[in-house]
Order: C-alpha cells, then sequence, then structure tokens
C-alpha cells in the first residue's frame, strides 16, 4: 500500500488531473489518496479570525475540510472510489480501485491527535500511513524539489515545509517517506506496487 498526499494547492491545476488519472491508472488498489484542506480550510482559519472559536474546533471543522476535497477529487475523476474506514479501503483495494480517503470519520475518533492548526494534513497522511502498514508514504508539494537523493526532515521543518509534528509521525515507522513535486506524475509508467520503490522525489530521512 502507498498513501499520497495532495495538498490543497494543486486545486484547480492540471497537476491535480495529472496525478489523479495516473493514480487511478497505476495504482491497482495500492493506493489510498490523502487530501489537503485547500480553499476549504482556509474559509475555516476566516471563520475563526471572524468568530474568535478554539483551535479544537476549528481543528475538527478543517478535517472536515479535508472530506470536501476528497468529495471534489471523485467529482473530478469518477473512477476514484471514496472511503472513510479501514475497511472500506481493504474492501476498495481488493477491487484494484484508487481510493481517495474521507478523513474525517477516523482522525476525530483519536482523542490522542493534537487539536490544533499545528496537525496539519501532511502529518495525518503519515499517521494513516502508520495504521494501513503502508510501504511508502508520498507528500506531493506544488514547489519545486531539490535534486538531492535525500532530505533530512529536519531541513523541512526549518523552511516550514512540514508541520511540527510530521518528524514525530514518520520517525521510526515501517513506511519510507517522500517529497514529490507537482509535475512529477508524468514519470509514473508502470504500477505501483507494494514492493516497488518510487521512481520520482526525494527521500525524507531522520539524521537523529
Amino acid at each position: 500500500m502507498w498513501v499520497v498526499k495532495i495538498g490543497g494547492s494543486l486545486m484547480g491545476t492540471q497537476a491535480l488531473d495529472g496525478w489523479l488519472d495516473a493514480l487511478v491508472q497505476f495504482g491497482d488498489g495500492k493506493i489510498v489518496i490523502v487530501p489537503g484542506g485547500g480553499v476549504f480550510a482556509d474559509a475555516v482559519r476566516d471563520a475563526q479570525a471572524k468568530t474568535g472559536m478554539d483551535d479544537a474546533t476549528a481543528h475538527q471543522m478543517a478535517v472536515v475540510a479535508m472530506d470536501q476535497y476528497a468529495m471534489l477529487m471523485t467529482g473530478i475523476n469518477a473512477n476514484l472510489a471514496i472511503a472513510s474506514s479501514e475497511l472500506e479501503i481493504a474492501e476498495y483495494g481488493w477491487q484494484h480501485r484508487a481510493i481517495v480517503w474521507k478523513p474525517s470519520p477516523m482522525v476525530l475518533a483519536d482523542m490522542d491527535l493534537p487539536q490544533s492548526w499545528s496537525l496539519t494534513s501532511d502529518s495525518i497522511a503519515a499517521w494513516l500511513a502508520a495504521k494501513l502498514d503502508a510501504a511508502h508514504l508520498i507528500v506531493i508539494k506544488s514547489m519545486p524539489m531539490s535534486n538531492a537523493e535525500t532530505v533530512d526532515v529536519k531541513d523541512l521543518l526549518m523552511r516550514n515545509f512540514v508541520d511540527p509534528y510530521f518528524a514525530e509521525y514518520t520517525a521510526g515507522k515501517s513506511f519510507r517517506t517522500w517529497l514529490v513535486g507537482k509535475d512529477e506524475f508524468i514519470k509514473i509508467k508502470s504500477p505501483m506496487t507494494h514492493q516497488s520503490n518510487p521512481q520520482f522525489g526525494v527521500e525524507v530521512i531522520s539524521s537523529s
């Protein structure tokens, strides 16, 4: 299983269409897409600024914003199946469907997850990857990636590429983590099996 997080910054771009098409074509039931929050999460931030609601409430609404992006993806590509539980993910996997995850039922049920803006969809994707015993976590970003083969997670934190919890949710896990540029879907030429490694992106490592 691969968990692929697609950020809200790709919304409305050809890159989003390209990734969804590639993951449907080459996923073979081994792909779970995690949506970002995008403009839907921005609306929550605006509502918090206007009302002064607490961070826990804003967090819950931001997770629901991810649900909205998930539904938008299925509206863009009808070959995607939407799943909100581990059982549904498994069932669609057996059907060889590409899956987009609706996170709110699972995320909001876990009271151990931080309930603040500091926990973003990047770390939520890592949390899911651990739950699913995934082989790879792919985090797609709109900014260009480095030409280096690896990047230290500490460097990503310093540059605000990922949230403060990302190192905690990726360190010591069974899956490997990769940071990928928005246009690298063009490099996908073969099925993304559990055993194979990505032919794109920069691997995220921890030096500690």
